[in-house]
């Protein structure tokens, strides 16, 4: 087991956030490639081969460390930022798209938690970031974002990002929770991850909400999402279909004044 380096954080923003990091000399966080805001003086980055878990395995497990990201689409290289220097020094890292950095201390939950692809932000170092194959046939077939879950693991602190608000539950053994696919940003292990068929061929067609639905139960504590990265990029491809080169339907006249200032009277 490696040792987990222990870190202090500070969150930021409303909507919008980042996360400071404060390492100690000889501490270091681990992230993915391109989560970096800013860093201090004395902070060296590093490119590692592998899930960030900083393995005693050499080179194999290194190797098998990367072949699970690489299976998950993921980059097979991660980023560490070591406090190289004398005193403490801090590193930011930024979140992708509006919502909220969910700080989650491992040791606190089991020493391990199933997590959405892409809502992993950063760890401290020694945080393995692996891969969850879903068992059932069901969740394979239809689960989208749900079949390739990541899995961290260890004791010290993880931070995930998700959109939106964000709802955090304790499911009670045996208790059901319907939820959107993309609404699941993570769980216990001990929750019971399935997919659910909704049913009536007009609710497919007509009710908007998708044809299958995430099933968890309980026990075990949830984290839930308001606004999936998904669900807000297609709603932003819809309104560009629908607005065309230059936005000529915008159909409002703040958006024709809006061009005509702009320059736009093509």
């Amino acid at each position: 087991m490696s040792l987990m380096h222990e870190v202090d954080y500070q969150i930021f923003g409303d909507d919008l956030q980042y996360i400071e990091v404060e390492l100690d000399p000889q501490e270091a966080a681990v992230a993915e490639a391109g989560a970096m805001m800013y860093m201090e003086d004395g902070i060296e980055m590093e490119t590692i081969f592998g899930d960030g878990s900083g393995q005693q395995g050499g080179f194999f497990g290194a190797l098998v460390g990367a072949g699970k990201r690489l299976l998950m689409g993921e980059s097979l290289f991660m980023t560490v930022f070591q406090n190289r220097g004398m005193g403490k020094k801090h590193v930011a890292f930024g979140a992708p798209y509006p919502g909220k950095v969910i700080p989650v201390r491992l040791s606190e939950v089991g020493g391990e938690l199933i997590a959405q692809k892409d809502s992993f932000l950063c760890a401290a170092k020694g945080v393995s970031v692996g891969i969850a194959l879903q068992k059932r046939l069901g969740v394979g077939l239809f689960g989208g974002e749900g079949f390739i879950m990541e899995r961290l693991q260890g004791d010290g602190w993880a931070f995930l990002h998700a959109g939106g608000a964000i709802c955090q539950r304790d499911l009670a053994p045996g208790e059901v929770l319907r939820v959107d696919t993309g609404c699941v940003v993570a769980y216990q292990p001990g929750v019971d991850f399935d997919i659910e068929y909704v049913g009536k061929v007009k609710t497919m067609l007509f009710g908007g909400e998708g044809v299958f639905f995430a099933r968890l139960t309980g026990p075990g504590k949830i984290w839930l999402q308001s606004l999936p990265f998904s669900r807000m990029a297609d709603r932003i491809l819809s309104a560009s279909a629908k607005s065309g080169r230059g936005g000529k339907e915008e159909g409002s006249v703040l958006g024709g004044l809006g061009r005509i200032m702009g320059g736009d009277t093509h």
